[in-house]
């Protein structure tokens, strides 16, 4: 009974949107905005016959090596950073003004450097994504228990067993909150870079739709990114509940007090 009530409460906002958006088009057809049928008419041949392994697995591909590459350098740079007084006196100011940039502004300059290629998609995920994973696990090293540090200290925990048993736990949680940030930019820098000088990609295939005016089609596209963050979302709740599993369980103890 529980899992059908937790079932209900996942399906039932989609369908009534999908049923505000069936009883919105019934009227007179709007050249720009599809009907449902329409568009379930056209996803299957449009994304099945071929396209799935030419566009959006490479896509897929290049987000998930762009999200590693930021996850890893953002909580590497972020320990040595929030661990350090000095390093993170002299990079803060440095961190905000990268920060501040939008991530497509330097697309172009990413061009330049690294060229028109596979390595610039990722590139531009990896310098958009990193910001939050950074300045969240920075932030929870800060913030962690200075009773925790001494207690550490006292029993002569240090160096890496420090950063194992004691940092990275005590942070955890505000790091994943830097990971679920960095996939939603992610998805968005992979269709952004696609969208210069691609020739293949989700990006470059719905701007192509867009383009040659098949609506349908380009709305069929827009659903695939939607699937695709909602498998992303799906895929990080699990990861943090495992993670978190000994944070979450401490809430409820505390709720229940």
């Amino acid at each position: 009974m529980k899992t059908l009530k937790s079932l209900a409460y996942v399906v039932a906002l989609p369908l009534l949107l999908v049923l505000l958006w069936w009883a919105s088009t019934r009227g007179e057809p709007n050249f720009f905005v599809p009907t449902p049928s329409a568009l379930v008419d056209v996803f299957g041949p449009t994304w099945f016959e071929g396209r799935i392994t030419g566009d959006v697995l490479p896509s897929v591909g290049r987000l998930l090596a762009g999200l590693a590459i930021a996850i890893i350098l953002g909580i590497v740079v972020g320990l040595l950073v929030g661990l350090n007084r000095t390093l993170r006196g002299l990079t803060e100011p440095v961190f905000e003004f990268f920060r501040a940039l939008p991530p497509p502004v330097l697309v172009p300059v990413l061009i330049l450097l690294v060229g028109l290629n596979d390595g610039m998609k990722v590139a531009v995920i990896v310098v958009g994504c990193i910001w939050p994973v950074l300045l969240n696990t920075i932030e929870g090293v800060r913030s962690i228990d200075p009773v925790q540090n001494e207690t550490t200290r006292s029993y002569g925990i240090s160096g890496l067993n420090r950063i194992r048993y004691q940092v990275l736990p005590s942070a955890a949680p505000t790091i994943m909150a830097g990971i679920r940030q960095s996939l939603s930019i992610g998805l968005i820098l992979m269709v952004i870079s696609e969208m210069f000088g691609s020739s293949s990609g989700l990006g470059f295939t719905i701007l192509q739709f867009q383009r040659s005016f098949a609506i349908p089609e380009m709305w069929s596209g827009i659903l695939v990114l939607g699937l695709i963050g909602l498998a992303l979302s799906l895929i990080f709740q699990w990861c943090e509940r495992r993670v978190l599993r000994w944070y979450h369980g401490l809430k409820e103890v505390e709720n229940a007090a």
